[in-house]
C-alpha cells in the first residue's frame, strides 16, 4: 500500500469518526420540550363566586407533565369568560389557536360546523383505558354532532327548583319529595297564592321547562324542525297556562322571590351550591330559610331538568393530537382531578363516581346548615335524564319566535291549540333556512 492510500484510509476514517462523534453529541444534546397551550377563560362560566380558578388546571398540569417528561403545559391567565369565545374565534382565524381549548355550551355547534374541533371518535374507540360509560350520558352527548364525538364533558350544570321552606311551613306545607308532580306543583302553588299578602306561587316557570318535564322536545336534534303540535308540548303550555292563572294577571318579579314572597323558581344547580353556605347564603337570601329540589315531573315525562354542559376538546390543527387527547383525558376523567373540580367550581362533575362519591356530598353538607336534599340517587336520577340545553344555529331566534307566538296563544280565550300549526310554519321555515 502506498503513502497516498494510506492518507486516503485515514482521512475516510477520521470522516467516519467526525460523524460517529456528532451524531453521539446530537443524541446526547438536551432535547427542546413539547408546548402543549391550553385554552382557559377565568372566573366561573356559571356567574356565581368560586375559588381559585387556576388551581384544579395547575396541578392537573404538574401531573401531566411528570407523567409525560419533554412536555410543557402552558395558558393565557386573565381571559374572562364573557371574552373568551370572541379570544378563541380571533385565534382559530389567525391560527393560533391552543391544542386543547375549553368549549363553552353555546360555542359547540359552531366549533363543530366550522371544522375547527377534531374528532375523538378514533382515540376512544382505540383508547381501552377510557370508558364512555364512566360518564354519565347525557354529559358524553352535549359533545357529540353527526354521530361523533368533539368533545369531553368537564362539568355540568342542571336546572332545578328553589324552594322557600319558610313559606311553605307558615302554610302547613312539607317539603316536596325528589319525584313530585305537576299535580304535586300546581296544589302547592294554589295553597300559597295570597294576592292581598303580595304572596305567590312560583315565579320565572316557563313552558320550555314543562316541555322538558313532560317527556318531549321543542325542536329536533339536528335543528331543522319544531315540534310545537305535539300533544306532550301542548299539555305543557297549557299547564304553564293553569298554574299563571293563579296569579289573577299579576306578574311575579325576581325582587318578589328575593323578599321572600314566592315559594318556587327554577335556578341552575351552581347557584345552589354557591349561595346554600355561609356566608354568601347571607348575601344572597337572608330574609328565609330554602332548599331545593329536582324539577317537577308532567303527567307524561319524569323529573327532567335542562342540562349545560362545559366541554373540552382539541384543535383540528394541532400537532399533537395524542398528547391532547391524553391531556383532555387526564382533565376530564381522572377522578382526583375531578373532585377538585367539585369543590372549587359549583357544577356537577360528568364523571358518576366522583358525582355520587359519598364522602365529596358529606364535605358539601358541612358547609350546609340546614342539610342538603341532595344525595347521590337524586344527583343520579337528576343527571341520567337530563336534556341537554340545544345550542344548534338559529336556536335563540327560533326560541324567542316560539316564545312570542305561545304568549299570544297563552293571552287568546280559545285555548292554546288553535294557531299552533301555523306558528309551527313559520318557525320551521326559518330553521330550515339557517340550518
Amino acid at each position: 500500500m502506498d503513502r497516498n492510500e494510506e492518507k486516503k484510509i485515514l482521512t475516510l476514517l477520521s470522516v467516519v469518526l467526525a460523524v460517529i462523534l456528532f451524531g453521539a453529541l446530537r443524541l446526547n444534546r438536551p432535547r427542546e420540550d413539547i408546548v402543549l397551550r391550553i385554552g382557559v377563560y377565568a372566573g366561573s362560566y356559571w356567574d356565581t363566586p368560586n375559588g381559585d380558578c387556576y388551581q384544579v388546571l395547575d396541578d392537573a398540569i404538574a401531573l401531566f407533565e411528570q407523567e409525560h417528561p419533554g412536555v410543557q403545559v402552558e395558558y393565557v391567565s386573565g381571559i374572562l369568560s364573557r371574552d373568551y369565545s370572541e379570544w378563541l374565534a380571533e385565534q382559530i382565524v389567525k391560527g393560533t389557536e391552543p391544542d386543547v381549548y375549553y368549549v363553552l355550551p353555546e360555542d359547540f355547534e359552531l366549533l363543530t360546523s366550522t371544522g375547527a374541533l377534531g374528532s375523538l371518535s378514533t382515540f376512544i374507540a382505540e383508547d381501552t383505558e377510557f370508558d364512555p360509560d364512566a360518564y354519565y350520558k347525557p354529559c358524553m352527548e352535549a359533545g357529540q354532532r353527526g354521530g361523533l364525538q368533539y368533545a369531553l364533558p368537564q362539568e355540568s350544570v342542571p336546572m332545578i327548583m328553589f324552594v322557600n321552606k319558610t313559606l311553605l311551613e307558615e302554610n302547613g306545607i312539607p317539603m316536596p319529595d325528589s319525584r313530585w308532580t305537576w299535580e304535586d306543583f300546581y296544589s302547592i302553588c294554589a295553597k300559597v297564592t295570597d294576592p292581598a299578602k303580595n304572596v305567590w306561587g312560583v315565579y320565572d316557570y316557563s313552558w320550555p321547562e314543562a316541555v322538558y318535564a313532560n317527556g318531549t322536545k321543542l325542536f329536533s336534534d339536528d335543528g331543522k324542525a319544531c315540534y310545537l303540535t305535539d300533544p306532550n308540548v301542548q299539555a305543557a303550555i297549557r299547564f304553564i297556562r293553569e298554574v299563571e292563572a293563579l296569579n289573577g294577571g299579576y306578574q311575579v318579579t325576581s325582587r318578589d322571590f328575593d323578599m321572600g314572597n314566592v315559594a318556587f323558581r327554577p335556578f341552575r344547580y351552581s347557584e345552589y351550591r354557591a349561595y346554600l353556605p355561609y356566608p354568601y347564603r347571607v348575601k344572597k337570601y337572608m330574609n328565609f330559610n330554602w332548599d331545593a329540589v329536582p324539577m317537577p315531573a308532567g303527567r307524561n315525562g319524569a323529573n327532567i331538568s335542562e342540562l349545560s354542559t362545559m366541554l373540552i376538546g382539541q384543535s383540528s390543527r394541532t400537532k399533537y393530537p395524542k398528547l391532547a387527547w391524553e391531556f383532555m383525558k387526564l382533565l376530564c376523567g381522572n377522578e382526583e382531578i375531578q373532585r377538585e373540580f367539585y369543590q372549587y367550581s359549583r357544577g356537577i362533575s360528568p364523571l358518576k363516581a366522583v358525582a355520587e362519591d359519598p364522602r365529596m356530598l358529606e364535605i358539601f353538607r358541612e358547609d350546609m346548615p340546614q342539610g342538603s336534599a341532595f344525595n347521590g340517587s337524586v344527583i343520579h336520577r337528576i343527571m341520567s335524564s337530563a336534556a341537554e340545553k340545544p345550542h344548534f344555529p338559529g336556536y335563540d331566534y327560533a326560541l324567542l319566535l316560539v316564545t312570542d307566538g305561545v304568549k299570544r296563544k297563552l293571552s287568546e280565550e280559545d285555548g292554546t291549540d288553535s294557531g299552533l300549526v301555523s306558528l309551527q310554519r313559520e318557525v320551521n321555515q326559518f330553521l330550515n333556512r339557517e340550518n
